[in-house]
């Protein structure tokens, strides 16, 4: 689908449209004690109320001060005006100040209540205590409090967000099979949200067809957690049938389930289905939202159509839609993968003009882009404006900064910059150590580079096919063809599946050094594994027979290389226009060379 049709189409679519912190050192289990005082409707019959003004609170000082003042007073409050103060602490998140305060309530003889009680039990699922919270549950239970739909909700975030997934799954299962309370849309979206943002994105499926089959009947919400879920995890289609099979049972999709879909079939690349999903969205007059628009605005860039994108943006623009700090960095993104750094430069000066700060990640963008180019001067003085800007530097911060300084040959600069970030306490990824290790092999430092292998794995970072590769090209470029045919074979006994580009630079070396056949075999090998070869292993084949004059062997590459479609790469090229001046007789190579070189 051409970014043209899109942009048509959003234009239909706007048509149709016309602390401070208390310090306070608490027990949780100084609050078990039997004397809760419980007030009824008749305890009250005929008291004045006490009047309590909570808007004095400014900080956890003036809660405490207020509550003193409260638990002193004849008649006592009512329990409501208790928790109404309870519930303001909480908001200041002083949730030990929260626990303290009950206790407190406890030993002046305070009303509680059920209400009271789903405060507590939410400090401490928020203090990341959720034992604890069942342990005040369970008290509570005994002095004869019946807890309602709220209280297990809370206490089922308490377990999702202590990382207690499968006990909050049983506990979920257990309120529909034993009937514990009513389960609200809350209640079930705290469930199947809980178990996608912890990776259990098909238990979440599984949990909502069983709902499905109850009388408690998902939302749209549900399923929108469900679809975004699977779109994270690449399962679209799963997620395209699920939307389906909402729409089945009466429930309308929502701008949220269809920004979910979009973003999940942009990150394929299935821009063609993203037209359908937009047609939609016109047809059921669902508003496109600035998420909508700032998806696409990346998908375009990521595609390298940054016409459209700029497109997509003069039609927020037309609808008073403000680009956020997301749009923007996308289009700054777009900008740098074409190389284009002074219109990259020009949005991210933009961003301020807007109202906007740029963002660490706008800050990464603009430094990899400048990287890329050679330009490491100036991404050198964006990473130092960024801390200078009180932005933090992220791991991929340094690895674009790092690889950017390699790259340009600064190796203690990169050196001295990888040390800054472990006494940043940044942690490297394995990308960081990927990119110093190719920095050692490209300085022919191989025997240092198996070192700092050794010294990888010890810190308990697993080494990947694209580490491998790296050494195994180190060694090739070092001389030592030997060793790297060793390490491409022993691979599958460190459980890595050779990949085109580890078989493509063995095959390159073989043929440079003359063993056309042995890289012959192990072409086929690399086929029959499943790595079909490609435009870079043709081409590398190529140019290292070339170096060896061997042009007649050359012949079956080049014709093999014409029938898979691929072209010589602007190396290749070269090497063959040379070698015609002395091959310039030889019509049978000139043809083949004008195949895969088309400016001949």
């Amino acid at each position: 689908m051409s970014g043209f049709g899109i942009t048509l189409l959003i234009r239909r679519a706007i048509a149709a449209k016309s602390s401070h912190h208390y310090a306070i050192s608490v027990d949780p289990f100084s609050l078990f004690c039997s004397n809760f005082h419980s007030v009824g409707p008749k305890d009250r019959s005929f008291s004045p109320e006490p009047r309590i003004d909570l808007s004095c609170i400014n900080e956890a000082d003036d809660a405490v001060f207020l509550f003193r003042q409260m638990v002193r007073l004849r008649p006592q409050p009512y329990v409501t005006e208790f928790n109404k103060l309870l519930q303001v602490v909480v908001k200041m998140k002083q949730y030990c100040v929260a626990l303290k305060l009950f206790d407190e309530m406890r030993q002046w003889g305070a009303p509680v209540n059920e209400y009271t009680m789903t405060i507590l039990i939410n400090c401490c699922c928020l203090l990341k205590r959720v034992d604890v919270g069942f342990a005040i549950f369970g008290i509570f239970l005994k002095h004869g409090y019946e807890p309602d739909v709220t209280t297990f909700t809370t206490l089922l975030k308490g377990l999702f967000l202590d990382g207690n997934v499968a006990e909050a799954e049983k506990l979920f299962k257990k309120i529909l099979t034993l009937k514990l309370c009513e389960p609200d849309d809350v209640t079930i979206l705290t469930a199947i949200d809980g178990l996608c943002k912890t990776g259990h994105v098909l238990a979440a499926n599984e949990l909502l067809c069983l709902l499905e089959n109850t009388i408690y009947k998902p939302n749209v919400m549900a399923y929108n957690g469900v679809i975004n879920g699977l779109c994270k995890i690449g399962m679209v289609d799963n997620a395209l049938q699920l939307q389906s099979k909402m729409i089945d049972k009466g429930i309308s999709p929502d701008v949220v389930t269809y920004n979910s879909m979009i973003q999940g079939l942009c990150d394929f690349g299935r821009l063609k289905e993203v037209k359908d999903l937009l047609n939609e969205m016109v047809n059921h007059n669902i508003t496109f939202s600035l998420v909508t628009y700032s998806i696409l605005v990346d998908a375009f860039c990521k595609e390298g159509s940054i016409k459209e994108a700029e497109d997509i943006l003069e039609v927020m623009k037309q609808q008073n839609i403000r680009p956020n700090i997301v749009t923007y960095t996308a289009l700054i993104d777009g900008y740098c993968l074409q190389g284009k750094m002074d219109k990259a430069k020009e949005v991210f000066d933009s961003i301020a003009s807007s109202g906007l700060k740029p963002c660490i990640i706008s800050y990464n963008s603009l430094i990899n882009g400048y990287c890329k180019k050679g330009k490491v001067d100036e991404a050198w003085r964006l990473f130092l404006e960024a801390s200078s800007k009180g932005l933090e530097h992220t791991t991929v911060t340094y690895n674009s900064m790092i690889h950017g300084l390699l790259g340009e040959e600064r190796i203690a600069d990169g050196w001295n910059l990888f040390k800054d970030m472990e006494a940043r306490h940044v942690r490297p990824d394995l990308r960081t150590y990927n990119v110093l290790l190719d920095g050692l092999c490209k300085t022919r430092q191989i025997a240092e580079a198996f070192l700092f292998l050794k010294m990888m794995e010890d810190k308990g970072v697993s080494p990947n096919i694209v580490t491998y590769s790296i050494l195994i090209s180190g060694l090739c470029k070092d001389g030592k063809l030997e060793d790297a045919k060793k390490l491409l074979n022993e691979l599958p006994s460190k459980g890595l599946q050779p990949n085109c580009q580890a078989y493509t630079i063995v095959i390159g070396s073989l043929c440079e050094e003359g063993f056309v056949e042995e890289a012959k075999d192990l072409l086929i090998k690399m086929e029959r594994s499943g790595c079909a070869a490609n435009s870079v292993t043709y081409n590398n084949i190529i140019q290292g027979l070339l170096k060896r004059k061997e042009v007649y062997t050359v012949m079956p590459f080049l014709e093999e290389m014409y029938k898979r479609g691929f072209s010589a790469d602007t190396t290749t090229s070269s090497m063959l226009i040379n070698h015609l001046q002395v091959y310039n007789k030889d019509v049978v190579l000139l043809e083949m060379i004008k195949k895969v070189v088309p400016k001949i």
